[in-house]
């Protein structure tokens, strides 16, 4: 799957635009400054400087990170889990590979034009119906085992912060207010407009109140039916702009400098680099985030991306039926953060396969860890080296952009390696022991680093239990067994008892009688050794 880059991203956002002109842009050295902190030794894509740059963090050992939550006016689709799992990826490899923890904001939009409107069809009060699907979204989130966040902010708790935030911009000079009560952001005003994206469209605004075009709303003065708050701007009350909602907020909880942000691809422009414009002003710094993570959209086969507006969603719910949230999350794996990803049925078959694979992998290795297998032919000094070697791959590309699918290569190649030798026979007949220390440090390695990203083998714990089950039921059948050999054999090498009187002749004559048991013993030690059972 081809990476979907921001600036591609934002191409055609321009060309659906009809751009007629463009904004003077600004250097790349000037609009993205490289942190002082400390280092994490891992790189990130910057969509500022279109390179890979190294994370540093404000502290220690701990992320700040913002991101954008749900606008809740309907139920959450694929499109949206494939983002918040992706990013829930990212937020397990920072805490569990490299001990960084992270203090995860979201901030949910529960005011919002699109809101209003389900509300008016729907007859319902618009915060009962954001209220229903803020409870649903986070249902969802729970069912594909995605982490809830540290902190979950709502705009309409968050009202009062927005009017001071607004009120702050314009004693700067940098917003204006119109006669119906809006106030706009002065684009013109900001010299650094234009971070994330320069080639910012110039329009001939629709507007009349606005100074430019590209001026967006931090207020808007509210109509009738809509809900308001008092507002000290023009006549009329009204309701907080779309953009202002995330600054505040985030800036509210997490301050004036924010080490990560995050939202899907299409919010680059405008909304992040509203965030970013207006955030800036009203902390007095050049650099409010300092690094912005994108996630690729999720396309639907043959059509574009996955989006209500195009009516061929898929909702998470539905989709939970066919599949599990394993298999959704090895789907997100098996793609890097920032590339789009096709929900076709080829792709969703992979990751299913995948995931079998691991699961019957990981029953295969306890059954031979506790005897319930035949035994393999298992290199030991081989597989431990392999193990060492792949857990350095799978760092180098974990720190390399959290490169998931190379990591899942990296684990996906041992487990093939293994299950080879699990599952051939030897080469010479030997009763050395059981290579249980090898295969319990690939099940252990595997299992666990799955489970750092998310993924959920609770289920197959309780195979491992009864597995170990059906290994004690076997062990008494052993022992019965073994029990049965050793009398069998000792009457066929004493055929007279005890009897310390027995000619030897006879002794010698029984022991030449009884060869043939003798070798029955034999034989069933052998075919006990071929199972991985040794008998001495």
């Amino acid at each position: 799957m081809s990476l979907f880059k921001c600036k591609d991203v934002i191409s055609i956002w321009l060309r659906k635009q009809h751009t007629v002109s463009t904004c003077k842009s600004v250097s790349k050295q000037d609009r993205w400054i490289l942190p002082r902190g400390h280092e994490t030794n891992i790189s990130v894509f910057n969509c500022i400087t279109n390179s890979k740059v190294p994370l540093i963090l404000n502290n220690p050992n701990f992320m700040s990170w913002y991101m954008c939550g749900p606008t809740v006016y309907d139920s959450a689709h694929l499109g949206h889990a494939c983002c918040y799992v992706k990013f829930d990826i990212i937020r397990r490899i920072l805490l569990n590979y490299f001990n960084i923890n992270v203090v995860m904001m979201m901030g949910i939009t529960d005011i919002d034009d699109k809101i209003i409107q389900r509300a008016a069809e729907s007859k319902e009060d618009p915060r009962r119906l954001a209220d229903h699907y803020e409870e649903e979204f986070f249902e969802d989130m729970a069912n594909l085992n995605i982490m809830s966040p540290t902190v979950v902010t709502k705009v309409t708790s968050f009202v009062p912060q927005i009017i001071n935030f607004v009120q702050k911009i314009i004693d700067k000079g940098q917003a204006y207010s119109t006669e119906d009560g809006s106030v706009y952001f002065d684009t013109r005003s900001y010299t650094r407009y234009g971070k994330l994206f320069p080639n910012v469209p110039r329009e001939e605004s629709v507007i009349a109140d606005k100074r430019s075009a590209m001026d967006f709303a931090l207020w808007k003065g509210s109509k009738p039916g809509e809900p308001w708050w008092p507002s000290p701007w023009g006549p009329r009350t009204g309701r907080p702009g779309w953009h202002i909602e995330c600054s505040t907020m985030a800036s509210a909880i997490l301050g004036s400098t924010i080490d990560v942000h995050s939202g899907g691809v299409d919010l680059l422009f405008p909304h992040h680099e509203n965030e970013e414009a207006q955030s800036c002003v009203y902390h007095g710094v050049d650099q409010w985030v300092n690094y912005w993570l994108h996630a690729g959209h999720l396309h639907v086969t043959g059509e574009a991306k996955m989006s209500k507006s195009l009516k061929n969603t898929v909702g998470i719910h539905d989709f939970l039926q066919s599949f599990t949230a394993n298999q959704f999350r090895i789907f997100c794996l098996m793609s890097r953060y920032r590339s789009s990803m096709e929900y076709a049925d080829t792709a969703l078959k992979n990751a299913v396969d995948i995931t079998k694979k691991i699961e019957s992998f990981l029953t295969d290795c306890n059954a031979y860890i506790y005897g319930y297998t035949a035994l393999g032919d298992v290199n030991e000094p081989y597989l431990l080296k392999t193990v060492s070697e792949v857990k350095t791959r799978l760092m180098g590309a974990l720190s390399d952009d959290f490169d998931t699918p190379k990591a899942m290569s990296a684990i996906i190649e041992l487990v093939g390696v293994t299950n080879k030798m699990l599952h051939q026979k030897p080469q010479h007949d030997t009763e050395s022991a059981r290579s249980l220390v090898a295969v319990a440090a690939v099940a252990s390695f595997v299992q666990q680093s799955l489970e750092k990203f998310g993924a959920d083998f609770s289920n197959r714990k309780e195979s491992s239990t009864q597995i170990k089950n059906h290994g004690a039921h076997l062990g008494r059948i052993l022992n019965s067994v073994v029990q049965f050999r050793n009398k069998v054999r000792h009457h066929a090498l004493n055929p007279h008892g005890e009897d310390v009187n027995a000619q030897t002749d006879n002794v010698e004559t029984g022991r030449v009688k009884n060869t043939a048991l003798l070798n029955a013993c034999d034989s069933l030690r052998d075919d006990l050794l071929s199972s991985g059972i040794c008998i001495k």
